[in-house]
């Protein structure tokens, strides 16, 4: 029985107003919850199925550090991706049973435990592993989010990876992702793994040694959002919003592509 859950995909920012304006007044996100932490503002939004997304800036202080440092050196982009476990120890004992090592992990609270697995172990993308303990925090929803859009579905997140095996044993035997599909072409070798409520994760491996030694390709971590919603059609000007403010929030998006 699967433990784990692919909870939300974090977006760094310094302007909210872009990711409320996209991931709720186009995609028809709902407030969730979010509130400050030390160093950094974060809140999420739920949709009909698959992940949360959370947005997160930086607020003062030394505590935003990493998330300014973040920032200055990519841009607005995505930060990491959050999987919700019920036995944080077992899940890390998992992980490093793959020979990899997290950081920052902390246990002592009774409510939140928390550990991170690096990128470069990662497979090209921050993963926070948290264990949160009694009911959700609730907070106000924020002024400056519009009403929403219309619902949509966050279908899948696809990421570029080095080493698709390697990247799937993480996924699927730590994280207990299920491998739904894989695939090979003499240019391309793709894996997709699903965990509940909908989330998925497309990962891909390409160039001319995918079906050989790992690729080292400089472009590895998060690639595309797919959402998809009831509405066949986009509205007039919608295309040129959707671009701008994917374009501002450093993500790719396509929406029922």
């Amino acid at each position: 029985m699967t433990r784990t859950v692919l909870d939300h995909v974090a977006v760094a920012t310094r302007v909210l107003t872009d990711g409320w304006d996209l991931f709720g007044g186009v995609l028809g996100g709902r407030w969730a919850y979010g509130g400050n932490d030390p160093g950094y503002w974060w809140g999420q939004l739920h949709f009909r199925t698959g992940p949360k997304i959370e947005l997160l800036t930086p607020t003062a202080g030394p505590d935003a550090a990493f998330l300014e440092r973040f920032l200055t050196t990519r841009g607005p982009g995505p930060h990491h991706l959050n999987f919700g476990v019920t036995n944080i120890g077992d899940t890390l004992a998992r992980v490093r049973a793959l020979g990899i090592e997290p950081v920052k992990v902390n246990l002592d609270s009774a409510t939140w435990k928390e550990a991170f697995l690096h990128p470069r172990d990662a497979y090209g993308i921050v993963i926070q592993i948290a264990q949160q303990s009694g009911p959700l925090p609730q907070f106000a929803r924020p002024p400056e989010l519009p009403e929403p859009g219309a619902a949509s579905d966050f279908v899948l997140a696809e990421l570029r990876v080095d080493d698709i095996d390697g990247a799937v044993r993480l996924y699927s035997a730590a994280l207990e992702g299920e491998v739904a599909s894989r695939s090979e072409t003499d240019s391309e070798r793709t894996a997709e793994l699903t965990w509940p409520h909908g989330a998925r994760i497309r990962l891909v491996q390409s160039g001319a040694s995918a079906l050989a030694a790992p690729a080292q390709q400089a472009d590895c971590g998060l690639s595309l959002l797919r959402f998809s919603r009831d509405a066949p059609d986009l509205s007039l000007g919608e295309p040129a919003r959707i671009a701008a403010l994917s374009r501002r929030l450093g993500v790719s998006l396509a929406l029922n592509d």
